[in-house]
């Protein structure tokens, strides 16, 4: 049942039981003093009394009539509270009539009595009337006593009571004023959990609690902005790949159709020759050179086009293998410029999405050398960085740095789609992209994670 109530209900109980626990035992503690009060009261006012008495007589046989005075006495003293005096001459008692209380105590509950339990208590004071001997006698009433204490009882209840539950209302407006945030804290969390990422709350209560509420709002905004990044994100991926279909299937037609017409030509040329009696064999040789070398150049660019669609052996040969192949081909197709390349043998396993990462890189950047820098010298480093150096410092990192000796960038220069594609997949990886340019060319500079170890 405890874990059913709220943070509000289990503090208001909690209170309202310490504050009945602390009332319970003062009540006790009361009820468990009365004996002893009632006994020490007791015998306290006997003492009391008999002094009284005894000082009072001591010049009785002084008086002119000291019967008249004893009795004048006795009626005196019967106003004394807790305590009745009476007379005895011989056989005979005199016990004049006691006042009652005139106070509104209320009447103690027999179970209260029978738990004090007080007896009375008489004292006999002797006394002489021209030498006749007579006594005074002082009795206890502890029925006044236990009466007080118990109106005592009943007061500290009625009080404490009062002071408790004004206690417990204060608290509990002061509790419900504090904790009012929490409310709005799970409309808010419920919200967000459904998506709804411009839910706010408004900051309140306690310093803790308008912290909190802070920090949720502050969560929430941060929510929104990555699920629009990643929303943008998305988008620019799909947008990047239809537009690196389209410029696939634009280089398809640009570089297949003109290689098929040709091969066309000289396959049909062939056909005409042999319809010959007697072949020119140069014109043969001629035709079928041009058909290889055709062929060739067709190989070249299906090489090209699979090395962009997929890397060939990256996953059976392993990084360094994969980017010399690549670094081989550029270099076979354009032998004027000269590619140096260096892998750290420190560098380790990367894994294989930070491998991937890490040949697009290089492919992309070497894309835009031939194409556009009119370079003459690239130099390529991956090498590993240290993991305060890295990024999110848990993970260890690979610098990939491509650097040319071209021409450099335009100063409104924005980059392509290829490196807008590279950057999109780093900050996905959690790195960096930087692209710094001069007159002594361009250096393209990446931070790539490398995958987690379980």
């Amino acid at each position: 049942m405890w874990q059913k109530l709220s943070l509000r209900a289990r503090i208001n109980l909690l209170l309202a039981l310490i504050l009945a626990l602390g009332l319970g035992i003062n009540i006790a503690r009361l009820v468990l003093e009365a004996g002893p009060r009632v006994q020490a009261e007791d015998q306290s006012v006997i003492r009391l009394a008999r002094e009284f008495v005894a000082t009072i007589v001591a010049g009785l046989d002084e008086a002119p009539d000291p019967d008249a005075r004893l009795d004048q006495i006795v009626q005196d003293l019967s106003r004394m509270r807790h305590v009745s005096i009476t007379r005895q001459d011989g056989a005979t008692a005199k016990s004049p009539d006691r006042p009652e209380d005139a106070g509104d105590q209320r009447a103690p509950p027999q179970w209260f009595v029978a738990l004090v339990h007080p007896e009375q208590t008489s004292v006999r004071v002797p006394i002489s009337v021209h030498g006749k001997p007579q006594s005074l006698v002082i009795t206890s009433h502890p029925d006044d006593e236990v009466a007080e204490i118990w109106d005592g009882i009943v007061t500290q209840i009625e009080v404490g009571s009062a002071i408790a539950v004004a206690l417990l209302l204060v608290t509990m407006l002061v509790v419900g004023r504090a904790l009012a945030p929490l409310q709005a804290l799970s409309q808010a969390m419920t919200g967000i959990e459904a998506g709804d990422y411009d839910a706010r709350v408004e900051p309140g209560g306690s310093p803790e609690l308008a912290a909190i509420c802070a920090k949720l709002n502050h969560l929430a905004a941060t929510l929104g902005d990555a699920v629009e990044g990643k929303r943008q994100l998305a988008e620019r991926a799909v947008s990047l790949q239809d537009s690196e279909r389209k410029e696939i299937a634009r280089e398809l037609h640009d570089e297949f159709g003109p290689y098929l017409f040709a091969l066309r030509a000289h396959a049909g040329a062939l056909t005409r020759l042999a319809e010959v009696e007697k072949p020119d064999p140069a014109a043969l040789r001629k035709h079928g050179n041009a058909i290889l070398e055709q062929v060739n150049a067709l190989q070249q660019f299906t090489r090209r086009i699979l090395e962009r669609l997929r890397p060939v052996g990256l996953a059976e040969l392993g990084l360094a293998e994969a980017l010399g192949a690549l670094v081989r081909l550029w270099s076979e197709t354009h032998p004027e410029v000269e590619i140096e390349s260096r892998i750290s043998p420190a560098l380790g396993d990367t894994g294989e999405m930070a491998d991937l990462t890490i040949y697009r890189i290089v492919q992309e950047a070497l894309t835009n050398v031939f194409r556009h820098a009119g370079a003459t010298a690239v130099d390529i480093t991956i090498e590993p960085v240290d993991r305060q150096a890295g990024l999110r410092g848990s993970r260890d990192c690979a610098l990939v740095r491509i650097r040319d000796n071209g021409r450099g960038l335009l100063r409104d220069h924005r980059l392509g789609r290829g490196l807008t594609g590279m950057q999109e997949r780093i900050l996905a990886l959690g790195g960096t992209l930087n692209i710094n340019s001069s007159d002594d060319g361009v250096t393209v500079e990446a931070l790539v994670p490398k995958a987690a170890r379980s």
